[in-house]
């Protein structure tokens, strides 16, 4: 069984940091993409981050560029999404995905989802 379990979210003040873990099972990570996604409530599901099977290409959202890094380490069966400079607008239920060898931004290419961990930013 494929699955993925987030972790890591929390509250934080604005300009915090945190850091999101994706801890994968059932498939051979190396062979896939991985996507963070985040929904506020009211708001479209968003594209985040990607980063390639290999870890040799990464994206971004022009949201977070600059201030959020997207890595894995395929040993570890784990991806990670650092987030520093957190905003108010930063709120919301992140998710990572896997999609099979692309790096991609849609959710709609993603078939595996984990449950979400919560990231609040406030003061």
């Amino acid at each position: 069984q494929l699955q993925l379990v987030e972790s890591g979210g929390g509250l934080v003040q604005p300009g915090g940091s945190l850091r999101l873990s994706c801890a994968t099972s059932g498939f051979t990570l190396a062979n896939y993409a991985i996507g963070w996604f985040r929904q506020a409530p009211g708001k479209e599901r968003e594209g985040v981050s990607c980063i390639t099977s290999s870890g040799g290409s990464t994206n971004y959202a022009d949201s977070v560029k600059g201030r959020f890094t997207i890595s894995r380490d395929n040993a570890k069966n784990t991806v990670y999404l650092q987030m520093n400079s957190l905003k108010p607008e930063d709120t919301a239920i992140y998710y990572c995905a896997a999609n099979y060898r692309l790096c991609l931004l849609s959710g709609a290419e993603y078939n595996y989802w984990g449950q979400g961990t919560q990231v609040t930013v406030s003061s």
